[in-house]
């Protein structure tokens, strides 16, 4: 019995039929990196060329170029290959630059701190009986 081929990589036989396409990589951090799969290895780190991270905020999006970028296999939750014949993004979704995708992600994050600490008070206020 060979050891060679697909079969020799358990867990990450899928990635060989996925060689030379166009992916979407989400990591354990939640950035979203697309790019083409030009290789990977038994531990599922990744080597993306052209690859850019995408920020979606709401309907406003930014595409950061990256180059080459090697992914460690531990950071990646989902990898998934892209479909060329359809629209990567919905039609209203406006692309902005970087410095006011990272001013949305900031507003975002900080209503989502917001509406913790609410809750966290609130939750506080309920169980005082």
């Amino acid at each position: 019995m060979s050891r060679s081929g697909p079969q020799s990589l358990p867990g990450t036989s899928s990635l060989a039929e996925d060689l030379d396409k166009k992916l979407l990589v989400v990591l354990r951090d939640g950035r979203k990196i697309v790019g083409i799969l030009r290789s990977f290895d038994q531990f599922a780190n990744v080597v993306l060329e052209a690859a850019i991270e995408r920020i979606i905020v709401g309907e406003v999006y930014c595409d950061i170029p990256l180059g080459l970028y090697i992914i460690r296999g531990e950071n990646v939750v989902l990898i998934g290959e892209i479909d060329l014949q359809k629209e990567e993004l919905p039609a209203n979704f406006k692309r902005v630059g970087v410095a006011e995708i990272r001013e949305a992600q900031k507003a975002e994050q900080d209503a989502s701190e917001l509406k913790s600490s609410m809750m966290k008070r609130m939750n506080e206020f309920l169980d005082f009986d």
